[in-house]
């Protein structure tokens, strides 16, 4: 396959009458990551998802998956997708599921045995290859999903909310699941409003809302400088005045916030509260969490270039 981005885009637009689902979508989603698509319902995440698949056309602008046009028939042949919604026939097992879309995905025939175990054994579903579908967990099923997604190793894989009807046990198994196909140099685009699940495994997010990405970036770049937040009584208020070298401070109650603070200075403000009589409860060094950072660009995103 073409060794350029898994995923670009430049303007990409659809429109269903006078709704602009997609609103000139401009990204790049490079080889082997793990990349979060993020945004509220009716975003266009849906919608981006479909016209990478060949499942919808654009109205306008350009894409690229993996080097070829959108809906090529032979690049589809390289990418394995999990839909939000799905149900398999509950009479088959699951090994027949499997083999089953090797032979929709024009897999060959003697490929067929090696592919359902090897996709099997990465989701953890070999010690129940002839289990009846009917009889499996929603976890299980959701596994099941994805080792259909992976048949063939795909280059490149587009899961829409892979775990948002799991427990957080199978959260858990299916981040590793992610991680293990990322190891394998498989692309992974992770469509999802879930953003504690996207901050645990994605190497890089865009942040889309009425079709426009707001931001995108790598996490750490777009969760900012480290915080210290410090919940102190009996502060003398002529303190927080002196505070003010090591960074802006808000204060909230008992809570002081400092940001950005370098964390080697974290010491020095904690010995400068205790020298001045207040009394520490709590400590808690950090960044800005990915869901403060989502809300203050929805609350701002017609003001933020696209």
């Amino acid at each position: 396959m073409n060794p350029g981005p898994a995923i670009e885009t430049d303007g990409l637009a659809k429109r269903y009458g006078n709704v602009a689902a997609l609103d000139g979508l401009t990204m790049t989603v490079d080889r082997g990551e793990v990349f979060g698509f993020l945004g509220p319902n009716g975003a266009g995440k849906t919608t981006a998802v479909k016209l990478f698949l060949g499942l919808a056309r654009p109205t306008s602008g350009n894409a690229r998956v993996l080097g070829a046009p959108l809906g090529d028939r032979p690049m589809r042949r390289h990418v394995g997708y999990l839909p939000e919604l799905f149900r398999y026939q509950p009479w088959l097992r699951a090994a027949e599921v499997l083999a089953l879309h090797c032979r929709l995905g024009g897999l060959a025939r003697d490929r067929w045995t090696s592919e359902v175990e090897t996709a099997l054994g990465l989701v953890g579903l070999a010690d129940r290859a002839d289990d009846l579908v009917g009889t499996f967990s929603k976890g299980m099923q959701q596994r099941l999903g994805l080792g259909v997604a992976l048949l063939g190793q795909p280059d490149l894989v587009i899961l829409d909310e892979p775990t948002s009807a799991l427990d957080p046990v199978g959260r858990l198994d299916v981040r590793s699941i992610i991680r293990a196909v990322r190891e394998r140099g498989t692309t992974v685009f992770l469509n999802s409003h879930l953003l504690t699940e996207v901050e645990r495994v994605c190497d890089r997010v865009a942040i889309i809302d009425r079709g426009r990405v707001l931001e995108a970036g790598r996490l750490d770049e777009l969760l900012g400088e480290p915080t210290l937040r410090i919940r102190v009584t009996d502060l003398p208020p002529t303190t927080t005045e002196s505070l003010d070298r090591f960074g802006p401070v808000r204060v909230d109650g008992d809570w002081l916030t400092i940001q950005p603070l370098p964390s080697e200075q974290v010491p020095d403000v904690v010995a400068l509260i205790a020298a001045a009589g207040g009394r520490i409860h709590e400590v808690d060094v950090g960044r800005s969490s990915l869901e403060d950072r989502f809300l203050r660009l929805l609350a701002h995103g017609s003001t933020m270039p696209s």
